[in-house]
């Protein structure tokens, strides 16, 4: 009986291609023969527990090449025949229309999918939709599954019964994420990537080892090269021998070719030597002359500025004497002046007193008796007595002023010069400590002694670029000279010589251009370069040549290890005719007293020197600014002496200062007492002026007294008495202004003297600073006109010394080259001719000795490799060629084998990458999934999945929970409750898996009526939604989707089938 409802299914759902139209058990477990029909989208298989239900799953997956194993019904296939059968028969036939069928050509609209079990074998075939068979390979099955998607053992495709329980009832965490890693094929990708890195891993090592077993052969082939250009090297040799025995003859004719060359160079420059040699002599002839005259009018212009120079001192002295009595003079002025700006004051303060005099005694012409002209003339005399003792005190304290002024000036004069002496001692102090510095610097390097720094920096300049000169210079000369007899004649050798020892000595003019370049890097500037040749042997003199006298020469206290330094002491200083004595009195005995021949000038210890030319006579005082002790043996002992010279200088100087300030002291009290000297005058000169008008009052009152008539004659006295004050005040005042005009001339007198005296001191110093220049070029001009002299007599010594038998010389041995020449070449041309050696490229420049040399060694080489070697070279290269192209093969195959092993390693690692993506993405999207699914309820929740932990937490919040707080663990719900969480769960599951049919078997265990009723309806929404076949098979009743618009058929098996046709 059929009871069925037409309705539309929704264009959304698919074409059906993939799902199962029939399923037939023939001895299957506990099934006969059956056979079920299913539609292609929603099946219910109901029955009693027991009735064969589960087995319907078990034979889809054995169809579909699931292993017995897999099912979790049996251990082995042959479990599944039924009792008492032969063999069983499972057979399952699969749509195949619509666009993704699986070759539709070849299988139809149906493919038959049948299973043949056996005792011992199973067998499957693949028919088309008439039955007939098309493959039987396992291949081919794999291929059907692969392209439908079908994968039985995924539980999102086939929940079996076993499943539904343990996926329903279990709460461990890390079970839920075996579910949700299988049902998303995550396990199954997973497990393939693991297994093709360890098989990636197992294949480098592989190579590995076949490139390692190929490491001998390489070795021996690395060997066998070796021993080819050893071989080789031999060959080469062997050549190189009787090249060299080629060249080694035709050297000796270039040698002496290049000797014959040189020869005719040589003899060139000698005889262009003869002409350049006498126009030398001819110069410095002519250079003798010009400095002879020369020498002669500087002697006479520096004697000239000698005398000057003392009429200047005599004179500076004399406007010092001037400049100190201006200033007297100056300071007297300025007291007269003072001393008679007072006495107008005095004058001034007369005639008020003696207007008011006669104003009184106007007033008192009756007032007087005879009594009081007695005590008036009394009175006038003890007046009288008093003026006259205060005349005698102003005199004497005026004479006391005058004393103490002229003090004052001596003393003011002794502490100028006690300055002056102070200062002296400070320079010298200043020198001293200047000059031990500079000895400590020359004790710690004794280079420094002569040129300082500087000369440091050019030795580092010279070291750099040691390369570019012909020969090393030699300097500074002080540096390579030394006292012979201890240090007593130091201070005369450095004033003979002293300006040698700072100068360098190089061999040529082109090592002197680049020492000056090295001296400008050095920033030392007027380096002296003397030029002289390296080569020539120390000089000899002769006796007769030396000064005939008992006094030692300066060429004979001083010793050096380098000839040329002593040569050039000789030859440019004249060191061999400088005579050194102790003192000015035995220098001038020897000087100019006794005729000594060779004698050139002398030196004295304390810096004299002493020379005659001609007539003329000159003696030079030592020069202040010349340091000696450089030559000194030790700087100990000058430094001692030093520090006694200053500790001497400084008491020196510090007695002055005493001095100074004992005259200092004295100054200041004889201005205290010259102060008070002034006042007392001062006072005195008011006390005489007080006792003037006292005596005149009295006289004033006697006549007052003695005639009142007379009083009016009183005061026309009184007033003539007034107006001759006041013209003697306007005569003083005359007199005081020419006074000040006095003071005002002195004292620009005084300072015109003094601005004289500071010219004239300039113009002293400007004279000494003349004078020492001209001794300094009259030293120069006599030193040049030594040297040309004897640059004169050497180069006639040259001349018919050297030059002349040198010529002759190498004249003679040119021709003997020539006969040589000749021989050799007849030698040579036995051995090979001359266009073979033009062919190797000549002899490139080796002697004869070298090429020798090269020969002997190449030979002996050649003898000893021989023998270490017994075979040929051409059978070591045909079988390093064999070798070499068979490891030549390996090495390409085993490379090929390695590019293709990392690219696809590279190709894992990107699979890698995009399976952590899509399982990052798979936890989200389950998240969603469910809590979409809860939410239909009015429940929502979440699912966090940890890969790390491998654990899948579900958490669920209840809506009529208060405490709004979240149940993490589902057995802490109630059973329906968590019977619908964890079907929400598997339909998350479900809706992120893709299968052409899905299979749950007792899908709805443990739940009420009331939670299989929202579970049934839940499973129903969803799978009409999705489209896909399902099958759900369950011993409950269905009535509650009976109800609803299905079609319901019976058939043959024991349950009933219900198919949904609504959306």
């Amino acid at each position: 009986m059929d009871d069925s409802r037409d309705s539309n299914i929704p264009a959304t759902f698919r074409s059906g291609v993939g799902t199962i139209s029939r399923i037939r058990l023939e001895n299957f477990m506990c099934h006969d023969n059956l056979q079920v029909e299913l539609d292609q989208w929603v099946n219910f298989i109901t029955g009693r527990n027991g009735s064969g239900k589960s087995a319907i799953l078990t034979a889809l997956c054995i169809a579909f090449g699931c292993r017995a194993k897999g099912t979790q019904r049996a251990a082995a296939l042959k479990d599944f025949i039924k009792t008492g059968c032969s063999y069983a028969v499972v057979e399952v036939e699969v749509r195949n229309r619509g666009e993704e069928s699986y070759k539709p050509d070849i299988y139809g609209d149906s493919i038959i999918i049948e299973r043949r079990i056996n005792q011992s074998s199973s067998t499957t075939v693949l028919k088309d939709h008439q039955g007939r068979k098309v493959a039987s390979r396992r291949e081919d099955l794999r291929d059907l599954v692969e392209h439908f998607n079908i994968d039985v053992e995924n539980p999102c495709v086939i929940m079996s019964q076993d499943k539904s329980r343990e996926f329903l009832h279990s709460g461990n965490e890390k079970d839920k994420f075996k579910f949700f890693f299988k049902a998303t094929l995550l396990q199954q990708v997973n497990d393939l990537l693991l297994s093709i890195n360890e098989q990636l891993k197992s294949a480098n090592a592989l190579v590995d080892e076949l490139e390692a077993s190929i490491k001998p052969i390489e070795k021996e082939l690395t060997e066998l090269q070796g021993k080819i250009k050893n071989m080789e090297h031999l060959e080469e040799m062997s050549q190189q021998v009787q090249q060299l025995k080629k060249k080694l003859a035709w050297s000796w004719v270039y040698s002496v070719d290049k000797e014959l060359q040189e020869q005719m160079v040589k003899v060139g420059k000698l005889k262009e030597r003869i002409p350049t040699c006498q126009a030398r002599i001819d110069h410095e002839l002519m250079k003798v002359e010009e400095l002879r005259n020369t020498f002669i009018e500087k002697k006479a212009q520096t004697a000239h500025m000698v005398e000057r120079a003392k009429e200047v001192r005599n004179k500076q002295d004399e406007l010092r004497d001037t400049v100190s009595l201006a200033t007297k003079k100056k300071l007297e002025l300025e007291n007269e002046h003072n001393r008679r700006t007072n006495q107008i004051h005095s004058m001034v303060k007369r005639v008020r007193l003696l207007e008011q005099q006669a104003r009184d005694i106007q007033e008192q012409q009756v007032k007087n008796t005879q009594a009081e002209e007695c005590e008036i003339e009394e009175k006038l005399k003890e007046l009288q007595d008093m003026l006259d003792a205060a005349d005698f005190t102003l005199s004497r304290l005026k004479e006391e002023e005058s004393t103490l002024l002229e003090s004052m000036s001596k003393g003011m004069d002794e502490i100028r010069k006690i300055n002056e002496e102070i200062e002296e001692y400070g320079k010298k102090e200043k020198e001293i400590r200047a000059y031990i510095r500079e000895l400590q610097l020359n004790k710690t390097n004794k280079v420094t002694a002569f040129g300082g720094d500087r000369v440091i920096q050019l030795l580092r300049t010279i070291e750099r670029h040691h390369q570019r000169f012909k020969s090393p210079p030699i300097g500074p000369i002080g540096a390579h000279v030394a006292l012979a007899n201890g240090d007593r004649w130091a201070p005369a050798v450095e004033n003979a010589v002293g300006k040698l020892l700072n100068a360098f000595i190089v061999t040529d003019h082109r090592d002197s251009l680049l020492l000056r370049g090295c001296a400008r890097e050095a920033n030392y500037n007027n380096l002296q370069i003397i030029i002289y040749d390296f080569s020539r042997p120390r000089l000899t003199i002769p006796s007769h040549m030396l000064p005939q006298t008992n006094h030692p020469t300066t060429f004979s206290v001083i010793c050096s290890d380098n000839d040329t330094v002593l040569n050039v002491l000789v030859d440019m200083g004249s060191a061999e005719r400088q005579v050194l004595v102790e003192d000015y009195d035995a220098g001038k005995a020897v000087a100019f007293e006794k005729q000594i021949s060779n004698l050139k000038e002398v030196y004295t210890i304390d810096g004299y020197k002493m020379f005659s030319r001609g007539s003329v006579q000159t003696v030079l005082p030592p020069n202040k600014k010349l340091r000696a002790g450089r030559l000194c043996g030790s700087f100990d002992d000058q430094i001692r002496n030093l520090d006694q010279s200053k500790s001497n200088v400084q008491k020196e100087a510090d007695q002055c200062r005493k001095r100074k300030r004992d005259s200092e002291a004295n100054l200041q009290h004889l201005q205290h007492g010259l102060k008070i000297m002034k006042e007392k005058c001062r006072n005195a000169e008011r006390d005489l002026v007080s006792k003037k008008l006292g005596l005149q009052d009295a006289k004033n009152s006697y006549a007052s007294v003695t005639s009142s008539p007379a009083a009016e004659s009183s005061v026309h006295e009184l007033q003539q008495e007034i107006s001759r004050i006041q013209e003697e005040i306007q005569e003083k005042k005359t007199q005081l202004e020419s006074l000040q005009v006095r003071i005002n001339e002195a004292d620009s007198k005084a300072r015109d003297l003094e601005l004289t005296f500071e010219d004239l001191c300039e113009s002293v110093k400007e004279e000494i600073d003349a004078i020492e220049k001209a001794e300094s070029e009259l030293m120069k001009i006599e030193k040049d006109l030594q040297f040309a002299e004897a640059e004169k007599v050497r180069y006639d010594g040259v001349m018919t010394t050297r030059v002349l038998p040198d010529i002759e010389m190498a004249e003679a041995q040119y021709r003997e080259l020539e006969e040589n020449r000749k021989e050799s070449c007849r030698k040579a041309s036995i051995i090979c001719p001359e266009s073979d050696i033009e062919a190797l490229g000549g002899c490139d420049g080796s002697t004869p000795e070298q090429l020798s040399m090269q020969l002997n060694k190449l030979n002996q080489r050649l003898q000893n490799e021989c023998q270490q070697h017994s075979d040929s070279i051409d059978d070591l290269r045909m079988f390093y060629q064999k070798k070499e192209r068979k490891i030549l093969r390996k090495q390409q195959t085993y490379r090929a084998f390695r590019e293709k092993l990392k690219t696809c390693e590279e190709a894992l690692n990107l699979r890698w990458n995009k399976f952590q993506r899509n399982a990052s993405d798979l936890k989200r999207q389950l998240t969603w999934n469910f809590n979409g699914h809860l939410g239909e309820k009015g429940i929502s929740g979440s699912i966090k999945i940890s890969y790390e932990e491998k654990t899948l937490k579900v958490e669920v919040k209840m809506p009529q929970d208060a405490s709004c707080s979240s149940v993490r663990d589902t057995r802490g719900l109630s059973g329906g409750e968590r019977s619908f969480s964890t079907l929400c769960f598997a339909l998350a599951l479900h809706q992120m898996t893709e299968a052409s049919f899905r299979a749950m078997d007792e899908f709805d265990v443990f739940m009420d009526a009331v939670s299989r009723k929202i579970s049934l309806d839940a499973l129903v929404k969803f799978a009409l939604a999705q489209g896909s076949q399902w099958i759900f098979i369950t011993p409950h009743d269905i009535s509650p989707i009976s109800g609803q618009s299905v079609h319901i058929r019976s058939n043959h098996f024991v349950a009933l089938s219900i198919v949904i046709d609504v959306a």
